[in-house]
């Protein structure tokens, strides 16, 4: 690198363009970037040039999910769709040294448990370093007193239940962060679709007394072996033995009907951005009391290359990069 010193000048730095950089930088290396227009140095430890103008940063890797929904429940008339995941976004972003970020981790949608029949709850919105994935939506229902309801649109959207006239009215997923659920069997006392996951869209319920749609599949972040944001598992109508499978492990199963009774749907899992169960059909005339499956809470994960830098979350390291994993609402000081 090369540095005139004129006392009259001051000192004149080297200088290159973004792509004309130093193609072996040493750490502090300094330069002037004619294409941004400012002062930079290489800091090695980020593995990156940083703006003098800009403060010290540095790149994460982050994976963001919101909060399922839970399955819906309908003793009566038709089985009920699973719940959506929560939409998950991912990607990576600089941030700067010193700065605190604010990390809200979405709630999962709450189980429905009620003597009339009624939809889920959704899931909630997860926000981190102005990223916000929206909760998953709902699975449709019947309720005795409004009448047959469609599922909703939410980050994944919720499988379909029967509505009067045909099955195929599911949620709709969000562009970029979730699918849609499923379709309900085309028969008036169908298996409800599986709830979609960031992976792909909720599978549709199975014609006859087999079972509802599986929950779409989540999303393996990183191919670290773990995946987040699984759909829930449709109804199962009257007669049914078999649960319908949540997506990828981790969307909730959905229930099936008995003679008398509707077996619950089971939860999406903690702080995956899963979506619930939905409940079986009883037979006709009789009123289930079992709960859908809860909608399971959403998750914030980063990391960065070398040793740990900022605090906040579980922190833990592997592969030369630093994680941290925010399972609940806190501050990341960086």
């Amino acid at each position: 690198m090369t540095i005139i010193l004129d006392p009259t000048k001051g000192i004149t730095n080297a200088s290159w363009t973004t792509a004309g950089r130093p193609i072996d930088p040493v750490d502090g290396q300094m330069g002037f970037n004619t294409t941004a227009g400012t002062l930079e140095w290489y800091s090695t430890t980020m593995a990156a040039w940083v703006a003098f103008n800009q403060g010290p940063t540095y790149q994460i890797e982050y994976l963001v999910v919101a909060g399922g929904a839970s399955g819906s429940r309908t003793p009566n008339t038709s089985s009920a769709g699973g719940g959506g995941a929560g939409g998950l976004l991912s990607g990576s972003t600089a941030i700067e040294s010193g700065s605190e970020y604010l990390i809200v981790i979405g709630a999962g949608g709450a189980a429905y448990q009620s003597p009339l029949d009624g939809g889920g709850n959704a899931g909630s919105n997860t926000t981190a370093f102005n990223i916000e994935p929206i909760g998953g939506g709902t699975g449709g229902w019947y309720n005795g007193v409004e009448g047959y309801q469609n599922a909703r649109s939410g980050g994944s959207g919720g499988g379909a239940s029967w509505n009067g006239g045909n099955g195929t009215t599911f949620g709709a997923g969000t562009l970029g962060q979730g699918n849609n659920g499923g379709t309900c069997s085309p028969d008036q006392a169908g298996n409800g679709g599986g709830g979609g996951g960031s992976g792909s869209v909720g599978g549709n319920g199975l014609s006859d007394n087999s079972r509802g749609g599986a929950g779409g599949d989540g999303t393996d972040w990183l191919s670290l072996g773990t995946f987040y944001a699984g759909g829930g598992g449709g109804g199962t109508k009257t007669a049914g033995t078999t649960r319908a499978p949540g997506g990828s492990g981790i969307g909730g199963d959905g229930g099936f009907g008995t003679s008398n009774a509707d077996v619950a749907g089971l939860p999406g899992a903690v702080n995956t951005g899963s979506g619930g169960g939905a409940t079986g059909l009883a037979n006709y005339g009789t009123t289930g009391t079992r709960p859908s499956g809860a909608g399971g809470s959403g998750v914030v994960i980063f990391r960065y290359i070398g040793a740990q830098r900022g605090t906040g979350g579980t922190v833990t390291s592997a592969g030369g990069y630093t994680y941290h994993t925010f399972t609940s609402s806190g501050t990341y000081t960086a």
